[in-house]
């Protein structure tokens, strides 16, 4: 008999947790598992994949924060669908979900922490602490993350860690000339990317700095951006302020990185906390040199010295020397290349991050 899996989240905009929850959705074995998705405020992009899939996707439209009207469409839903398991994704969803769910009598109640979140407020934390009580388990996807809940005050034993999954990597189908030629930047030149959405979080600033102080040091760097957000005005004045289009590229959002990242020579992630990064993850697999911000979440991924290099929050001379350092031996940058992809290869696969939630699913069954 299969197991009914009632998967909510916020949106299928383009973002890690949302391709997570999809990849999860996707592949948990159909003759052992029913899946529908919920997406508590709108559809977005990724809702096609999951569709074409075969899995129902329903949106419910929570029009405002606090939308009462929303909270009683998801718990009816909930009750028409009676699910075996609600698990429920970031914190909108984790909070009108796990509502919902108790207020229709799921019998079995999981939630979501994928991000290290420094912006929720007393009122968030205590929101959180009271649905933990409530849950059977949190799911998250590193120990950075856990720890930052555990530190405000939700059981370290109520978290269970299933690393995220990616998909294997298929040889690119662009040479470098085309690679570099999608991305308007000159072949002969060294690409520094980052990959990820324009906003604060992110510290594309400190970036744009950096890159202007490669640059500046080598004349041979360009570093490409690619993603778009709400930040994405004011970082192209910042950019034409402080250096030219030569250095820095801001490239949109895009459906071929995959293909891009293993024609760049290095990889940057700045950020001021992360949950545990896709984007990291693809860089990592593709082989390329990794400086990333010493944060917890890119500290589980990156093994200073090992996996990849770390700076210091907002040091952007040091993001520049370390990234330096690398251009100039290719020996170095190969070997950390080669120990990222092998850390990605035995840690991070889907069919881990899979088997992982199908032993969390049928866990009861294992205890009876």
């Amino acid at each position: 008999m299969t197991k009914r899996i009632v998967l909510v989240i916020p949106t299928m905009d383009r973002g890690g947790a949302e391709k997570q929850l999809c990849l999860l959705a996707e592949n948990l074995p159909r003759e052992q598992f029913d899946v529908h998705v919920i997406l508590l405020t709108r559809d977005g992009p990724l809702s096609a994949r999951l569709r074409q899939a075969g899995i129902p996707v329903t949106v419910i439209g929570k029009r405002f924060k606090a939308d009462p009207s929303a909270f009683f469409r998801l718990r009816k839903e909930f009750k028409r669908l009676r699910p075996d398991v609600v698990h429920t994704w970031l914190f909108a969803a984790n909070s009108f979900g796990r509502a919902a769910a108790l207020g229709a009598k799921v019998p079995r109640i999981i939630g979501s922490e994928r991000c290290v979140d420094p912006w929720k407020t007393a009122a968030h934390l205590m929101i959180d602490r009271q649905l933990a009580k409530v849950s059977e388990t949190i799911t998250t996807n590193s120990a950075g993350v856990r720890d930052f809940y555990v530190h405000h005050g939700i059981s370290h034993d109520k978290f269970t860690l299933i690393p995220n999954g990616i998909e294997p990597l298929l040889q690119s189908p662009l040479s470098r000339d085309e690679a570099f030629a999608s991305l308007g930047v000159d072949p002969k030149r060294k690409l520094i990317i980052a990959v990820g959405r324009l906003w604060p979080q992110k510290r594309y600033r400190d970036l744009i700095w950096s890159a202007e102080l490669l640059g500046a040091l080598r004349q041979d760097t360009t570093f490409a951006i690619i993603g778009d957000g709400p930040q994405k005005g004011e970082l192209l004045r910042h950019r034409d302020a402080v250096t030219i289009p030569r250095h820095v590229r801001f490239c949109g959002q895009r459906d071929d990185v995959p293909a891009i990242l293993p024609h760049a020579d290095a990889f940057w992630i700045g950020s001021e906390y992360e949950g545990q990064s896709n984007s990291l993850i693809e860089a990592m697999q593709a082989r390329v040199p990794v400086v990333a911000s010493d944060i917890p979440g890119n500290r589980d991924l990156v093994l200073d010295q090992q996996t990849g290099r770390l700076v210091a929050l907002g040091d952007t001379a040091d993001f520049a020397r370390q990234t330096n350092e690398l251009l100039d031996d290719p020996d170095e940058a190969h070997r950390l290349g080669t120990n990222a992809a092998e850390k990605i290869a035995s840690n991070f696969t889907v069919d881990q991050m899979v088997l992982r939630h199908v032993d969390l699913y049928l866990k009861r069954d294992k205890t009876r």
